[in-house]
């Protein structure tokens, strides 16, 4: 078995330039669950020449010997189950049943919706009868920087379609939750990848994230983090004219009307809210309620709040686990209070551990009510379990409180009447928009307007983020 503290650099485990160990942090136990080291610009170079090297000949590979490469990276995924839901178990807190089901199996989910899009995709056509043929070109060597809150999920959509498509790649994963991206690297070696197609460094973001961004041979850069790291990707990028592609935070309201089964309706928009801890950038997060229902709405609320359990990741269940780390500990406690402060009613919850907690980075699910759009609370992204609730009369005032935030990844529509929900639907400013708890089918575009981003993660659109259109006139 490798060090966690190397790299995977063109097919091999190396060790770092300069070795700079980095200590990962289990939030249950506030233990240390592994040592990584941090990489440096040295390690950057070195990868990134790997991925140019390999991209000569991977970007000119058949879509058929990429298909079967990563319909075998489906099989290898399925089989490391189990020890990528313990990774992530201990980086982040997931409790294990939500991380082998979720934050795991959204590896294979994911890769599943890639294999029909590429089994379907058409890179080359002609143009009308015009004589001119259209080529879709892999856009060259990739820089992916992957999160800490589902880390599986998203290491998915950039790492696979980057390489369906004939692209190779540079992969930096949150510092904090880092053992997951190297199970990855595993199963990528042992699906047969060519070497130097992947490349794995750990690094922080103003060190390595930096010198990606700005690496003039690195030709796209794609991020999944906070808004404020992806404008700091975006400048940096600039300097190579790169396409930089992003998928943010986000602040996601949650429409009610007054014609649902307002129990079903609110018992789900809270447990959405609290999933995987609060910590989903497209999470229900602003919860707006016609006037009519809003009171019983809130005891609902408090309710099912309440009935959230929180508890240890080892143990199986469907409960919450505790924040991914000190520093996010710290925040949602502080967001709270100032909730507190500006006069929001706390429901349930509230600052502080839960009961029976002594250590972790475990909160208590907390619910606000009689929240006004303008408050701290309904305006930044908390990425904690914490809802606010906010009372609307008419479907108008509904889509504008609704469409005053920065942000636009996801919305959520519960309604009774279909045809008010689409029609509400196609006015909300929102990347996705789901009615009445409706899944999403893998392959689904996934990415928002605004301050949320740009560029769509999964399925076709995937595969399309990463890729240049050529226009061949005479052949």
């Amino acid at each position: 078995m490798h060090k966690t503290t190397d790299f995977y650099i063109d097919g091999a485990w190396v060790a770092p330039a300069v070795p700079n160990d980095f200590d990962v942090i289990n939030p249950a136990t506030e233990e240390t669950c592994g040592t990584i080291s941090l990489g440096s610009q040295a390690d950057v170079d070195r990868a990134v020449a790997a991925a140019k090297k390999a991209f000569v000949t991977y970007s000119q590979t058949s879509q058929e010997e990429r298909l079967a490469l990563v319909q075998k990276l489906l099989v290898v995924m399925e089989k490391y189950n189990e020890e990528m839901a313990q990774a992530v178990s201990q980086e982040m807190g997931a409790p294990i049943s939500l991380a082998r089901n979720d934050q795991a199996g959204a590896g294979p989910f994911h890769v599943g919706g890639f294999i029909k899009a590429l089994s379907e995709y058409k890179f080359e056509e002609d143009y009308n009868d015009s004589g001119e043929h259209i080529v879709h070109e892999p856009i060259g060597v990739c820089g992916l920087i992957t999160p800490w809150n589902w880390p599986v999920n998203q290491m998915a959509l950039k790492v696979v379609p980057a390489l369906a498509v004939g692209c190779t790649c540079v992969l930096k994963p949150s510092e904090i939750a880092p053992l997951s991206a190297l199970v990855f690297a595993k199963m990528i070696d042992e699906a047969g990848f060519p070497k130097g197609v992947f490349n794995l460094i750990n690094g922080e973001g103003p060190v390595v994230g930096e010198a990606m961004s700005r690496h003039p041979d690195i030709d796209m850069m794609s991020f999944t983090g906070s808004t404020r790291a992806g404008t700091a990707v975006t400048r940096a990028a600039s300097e190579t004219v790169k396409r930089v592609t992003l998928e943010l935070g986000g602040k996601s309201p949650n429409i009610i009307f007054d014609d649902v089964d307002l129990s079903a309706a609110i018992k789900r928009g809270v447990r959405s809210c609290m999933n995987n801890t609060g910590q989903s950038c497209n999470a229900p997060t602003r919860m707006l309620v016609q006037r009519s229902v809003y009171e019983d709405a809130v005891t609902l609320a408090g309710e099912a709040a309440e009935s959230v359990q929180v508890g240890d990741p080892t143990v199986e269940g469907r409960h919450i686990g505790p924040l991914v780390s000190e520093a996010q500990y710290n925040k949602v406690q502080g967001l709270i209070q100032i909730a507190i402060d500006e006069g929001a009613r706390v429901v349930a919850g509230g600052t502080g551990r839960p009961a029976g907690f002594n250590r972790g980075y475990f909160v208590r699910p907390t619910v606000f009510a009689d929240v006004d759009n303008q408050m701290t609370i309904a305006r930044e992204e908390v990425f904690g379990p914490v809802l606010a609730m906010i009372p609307f009369d008419t479907e108008e005032e509904a889509i504008a409180i609704a469409n005053d935030t920065p942000y636009g990844l996801a919305a959520y529509v519960q309604s009774s009447d279909q045809a008010k929900a689409r029609r509400v639907a196609r006015q909300l400013r929102a990347g996705m928009v789901l009615i009445n708890g409706a899944g999403r089918p893998a392959g689904s575009p996934f990415g928002g307007y605004k301050q949320s981003g740009n560029g769509r993660e999964g399925g076709r659109w995937g595969l399309e983020d990463f890729l240049e259109v050529k226009a061949i006139s005479g052949y």
